[in-house]
């Protein structure tokens, strides 16, 4: 089982970074591929980004695509989520996720654990 603790959200301007961290509990963090979901008030929970359990493969919503990156280490037991150019539309609470069966996958229904999330709220 994982345990999942995100941090990093704030309140930031239109344009400004984030970076956000998820950090992971027990010994088999490498084994899990991991995702970035996001939700919206009154909006269906919605895929970010996608990264292989080496950290050697990413995946992309089209709608972060060339802001967002996504990175682990598992050394660290850590996935982060470095945005860039944020936009009023990025507002939303950004939880970690952690898929068991490794691989890709941007269903968020596939993902077996989740951390509680951190707000990220960007004003215009």
């Amino acid at each position: 089982q994982v345990q999942l603790v995100e941090s990093g959200g704030g309140l930031v301007q239109a344009g400004d970074s984030l970076r956000l961290s998820c950090a992971a509990s027990g010994r088999t963090f490498s084994r899990y591929a991991m995702a970035w979901v996001r939700q919206a008030p009154g909006k269906e929970r919605e895929f970010v980004a996608w990264i292989s359990t080496s950290g050697a493969s990413a995946y992309y919503a089209d709608s972060v695509k060339g802001r967002f990156t996504i990175s682990r280490d598992n050394a660290k037991n850590t996935v982060y989520l470095q945005m860039n150019s944020l936009k009023p539309e990025d507002t939303a609470v950004y939880c970690c996720a952690a898929r068991r069966l490794g691989g890709f996958g941007i269903n968020v229904n596939e993902y077996d654990y989740w951390g509680q999330g951190t707000q990220v709220t960007v004003s215009s």
